[in-house]
C-alpha cells in the first residue's frame, strides 16, 4: 500500500497520541517518489504569456509588479512570494508576500465568483523579505521574514491591523503549516543548518502565546522523531542549536503543507521533499533528486509547495526549468507546467482558489531578472478533485 493511502486511513485518535508527546514509534519508510507519466498528460506549446500547460489548462496574468492592478487604483508589490486563497462570500481573496528588504509586507487580490479582480490592496507593511507563510484556519495569513531574527506577522486578509507574533520564535523563517488536529504551527527555517519547528499555541487561535518546539531525530535508520521545547524562542538559531543538540538539521527549509494527517515541507540546499508521517511518528523522504532511477530528475530547485483536494502535491521549482511539478499520491512526479524565457527568475506562491478550479502563482522576477519584474498568474482548467 503507497504511504499517502495508508495516512489517510489512519485514525485521528492514534495520531494525536503519537504526536503529542515525545513518545519514539517505529518506522514504516517508503521509496521516495519517482518521474512518471502526470495525471494531464505531457505539456504543450507556450502560451501567449510563456508559458507550458496540458491540454486543457489556460493562463492568464493578474497583475505585474509596479503596475495598478486591472480594474483597481493599486500598484502590485515587488518580488511577490508566498501566497494563500481565502472564501470571501461567494467570490475568494489571493494573498502575496513582497520578498524584498526594506519593504516586504503583503497584499491582496479580491475575485468575485466569476473569477473577476474586484480590488486589490495592501495588508502589511514596514516589515522585511516576507517569503513564503501560511493559512490558518481563522482565515488570517502568518507572513513570515526570512532574515536573521526575523519575525512571523498574522494579517487580515480583508486589511486592518497586521500583528507580530513573538511567540512563534525569531529565526530565519521560510513557510508555516496549521494543523488543525493537533493544533500546532509547523513551521521552516531557511538556513543550511534550519531546523524544523512547530508552534503549540496556549489556546487554539490565538498566537499571541504558546510554545515553541524543534523537531529531534532517532536513528537514521528508524526515521523516527519526537519535540523538544526552544528554552529561548527570542534567541538566535545559534542558541537553538546549542541548547536542543538532537535537533535535526535541514538544508534550507522552504515550503511547508500539511494534509490528512501528513506535513510536508522542501529543503532547497539538497533537492528534497520530506514528509512527516504524523500518524506513525516518522519521517521520511517522498523525493530526493539524487534518488531517482536512471537520473534526469524532473524536479530540481525545490521551493514553495501546496495540495490539491485529490491529494497532488504541487512544488514550485527556484531555478531549474521554471516548473511546477507535481507528486501524485502515489508517488510519481512529473511536471505540471513551465514558463518559458524568465531563467532568471523563480516560481514562488503556488495556492488554489476555494473551489479547486484556480492555481495561482507568482515569478517572482519575471523576464526582466529583478524584484521589480514580478508577474503574478492564474492557471484554471480541469483540475482533478
Amino acid at each position: 500500500m503507497e504511504r499517502r493511502t495508508f495516512l489517510r486511513g489512519a485514525v485521528i485518535g492514534t495520531s494525536a497520541a503519537a504526536f503529542g508527546g515525545s513518545l519514539w514509534q517505529s518506522a514504516a519508510v517508503a521509496a521516495p517518489a519517482q518521474p512518471g507519466a502526470g495525471p494531464y498528460g505531457a505539456l504543450g506549446a507556450a502560451d501567449a504569456n510563456g508559458i507550458q500547460l496540458p491540454a486543457g489548462f489556460r493562463s492568464r496574468v493578474i497583475a505585474r509588479s509596479g503596475q495598478t492592478v486591472s480594474g483597481t487604483s493599486y500598484a502590485w508589490h515587488n518580488a511577490p512570494d508566498g501566497g494563500a486563497c481565502f472564501t470571501d462570500g461567494t467570490g475568494w481573496i489571493y494573498v502575496s508576500n513582497s520578498e524584498v528588504n526594506p519593504g516586504g509586507g503583503a497584499s491582496a487580490v479580491r475575485f468575485d465568483a466569476a473569477g473577476t479582480i474586484t480590488g486589490a490592496y495592501r495588508i502589511l507593511s514596514g516589515t522585511r523579505q516576507n517569503c513564503a507563510g501560511g493559512k490558518t484556519p481563522w482565515n488570517t495569513w502568518l507572513s513570515c521574514e526570512e532574515v536573521s531574527l526575523g519575525y512571523v506577522y498574522e494579517t487580515n486578509p480583508w486589511g486592518g491591523t497586521a500583528t507580530r507574533r513573538d511567540a512563534m520564535g525569531r529565526f530565519k523563517h521560510e513557510a508555516a503549516a496549521a494543523d488543525p488536529v493537533r493544533r500546532v504551527v509547523y513551521l521552516t527555517e531557511d538556513e543550511t543548518d534550519g531546523c524544523f519547528y512547530r508552534f503549540v499555541p496556549t489556546t487554539w487561535g490565538d498566537l499571541s502565546s504558546g510554545t515553541l518546539q524543534v523537531l529531534t531525530a532517532g536513528t537514521a535508520a528508524s526515521g523516527t522523531f519526537a519535540w523538544q521545547n526552544v528554552p529561548d524562542p527570542d534567541g538566535s538559531p545559534a542558541t537553538t542549536r546549542t541548547q536542543v543538540p538532537a535537533a535535526k538539521h535541514f538544508n534550507g527549509g522552504e515550503g511547508c503543507h500539511y494534509a490528512n494527517d501528513t506535513v510536508w515541507f522542501t529543503t532547497k540546499g539538497d533537492n528534497r521533499v520530506w514528509q512527516v508521517n504524523l500518524a506513525a511518528g516518522t519521517y521520511e523522504l517522498a523525493y530526493d533528486d539524487s534518488l531517482v532511477v536512471g537520473g534526469g530528475a524532473p524536479l530540481t530547485g525545490v521551493d514553495n509547495i501546496t495540495g490539491s483536494s485529490s491529494g497532488d502535491l504541487y512544488v514550485a521549482e527556484d531555478g531549474g526549468n521554471m516548473e511546477i511539478c507535481l507528486i501524485t499520491p502515489d508517488d510519481v512526479v512529473a511536471p505540471f507546467l513551465r514558463i518559458n524565457g524568465q531563467s532568471g527568475s523563480e516560481i514562488t506562491g503556488p495556492a488554489f482558489s476555494p473551489d479547486g478550479t484556480r492555481l495561482y502563482f507568482s515569478s517572482q522576477r519575471g523576464t526582466t531578472g529583478s524584484s521589480s519584474g514580478g508577474i503574478t498568474y492564474e492557471v484554471t482548467g480541469p483540475f482533478r478533485a
